[in-house]
């Protein structure tokens, strides 16, 4: 064979082993979530994932399917979440909470940049950080990874920094809530445009009030929606730096955004507009939901059985910071524009 020829890429059967191993373990997760919601089976996924790699590191021939789980089947989980949002079901509650949701966004990502910048935080771990506190947590982050293509342990590290917080706001929010009198309807906007993940928001919001909780969860719905438009932006920015490096290297211009851009979002948003349109039956629309969770813990599983502890670790403390400030920043902006706007 020659040296240039390109390699075959790996078929079903070379596929197998890792498939299999990061399928195991996520139902192992799955299990665990169902019995600790709070902590939930994607970051158990990650855990038990980074556990095994970092212990008992999977050979070789686990290496394709490890990477198809951790990219591939991402892709379908997001997709598959578009089947449960109703794009009409949002739009009333979207509108209102608009104004408050653009800006913690905006706060996030300028707090993500000016603070990683001054940490020294490069620049994938930044983004990650940003757009997971920004809009989803480790959905938003799972959802830039195939775009941005960071290291695994860069991802595995996000999704950690973002739990990490997600568990404090859950505690903390409701008793803050209440000591500043917080009205439910105040409070369910605070908890959705400030707490990263869907199971975190819906958790402080309910423990707060059911009001409350129906209010966050709506707005974190419609919150959530913003990683299209996010998604989109980022593609174009890798799209003109790909772009600029090659005619500064004088390389073949063979780079197009089509083949950057990300066109599971584009089916993410046909799979919502089928689930506004009323096509997809309310009796399998639990089946769906369940599986899109499954196919996500089963990614993020396959995250972790790809990142290198080692790295994590020599990453420092400075992370860990900066998803400190970043959360802080979008907690205090969300009031503070409520309380502008008279909604406190």
């Amino acid at each position: 064979m020659s040296a240039l020829a390109t390699p075959a890429a790996p078929t079903l059967s070379d596929r197998l082993p890792g498939l299999g191993l990061a399928l195991a373990i996520a139902l192992a997760a799955w299990w665990l979530g169902r019995r600790a919601p709070l902590i939930g089976g994607p970051v158990i996924g990650i855990v038990l994932g980074m556990l095994v790699r970092n212990t008992a590191a999977p050979g070789p021939r686990f290496a394709p399917g490890i990477q198809f789980a951790g990219k591939q089947v991402l892709q379908w989980s997001i997709i598959a979440l578009g089947f449960g949002l109703s794009l009409d079901q949002v739009a009333k509650t979207g509108l209102e909470s608009l104004s408050v949701t653009l800006v913690t966004m905006s706060t996030a990502f300028l707090a993500a940049w000016g603070l990683g910048r001054a940490l020294g935080v490069h620049d994938q771990l930044k983004v990650l950080i940003g757009v997971g506190t920004a809009i989803c947590g480790g959905s938003a982050i799972a959802a830039v990874t195939p775009i941005i293509k960071p290291d695994e342990h860069d991802t595995a590290f996000a999704i950690s920094t973002i739990f990490l917080f997600n568990v404090v706001a859950v505690l903390l929010f409701p008793l803050l809530g209440h000591l500043m009198h917080l009205s439910d309807l105040g409070f369910g906007l605070w908890a959705g445009t400030a707490i990263n993940d869907t199971s975190s928001v819906v958790a402080a919001g309910y423990s707060y009030s059911h009001a409350a909780g129906d209010y966050a969860t709506i707005v974190k719905l419609t919150r959530a929606t913003l990683i299209i438009p996010v998604c989109i932006t980022l593609a174009v920015m890798v799209a003109m730096r790909e772009k600029r490096r090659l005619d500064k290297s004088g390389g073949a211009s063979d780079f197009s955004l089509k083949r950057i851009f990300p066109w599971f979002i584009l089916w993410f948003l046909i799979a919502s507009a089928v689930r506004t349109a009323g096509l997809v039956p309310v009796a399998i629309q639990p089946a769906i939901h369940g599986a899109a969770e499954f196919l996500i813990i089963v990614a993020l599983t396959a995250i972790g059985l790809s990142a290198n502890l080692r790295k994590m670790i020599a990453s420092g403390p400075r992370p860990i910071l900066l998803g400190l400030g970043v959360w802080a920043a979008v907690a205090v902006s969300s009031l503070l524009v409520q309380l502008v706007i008279g909604r406190l």
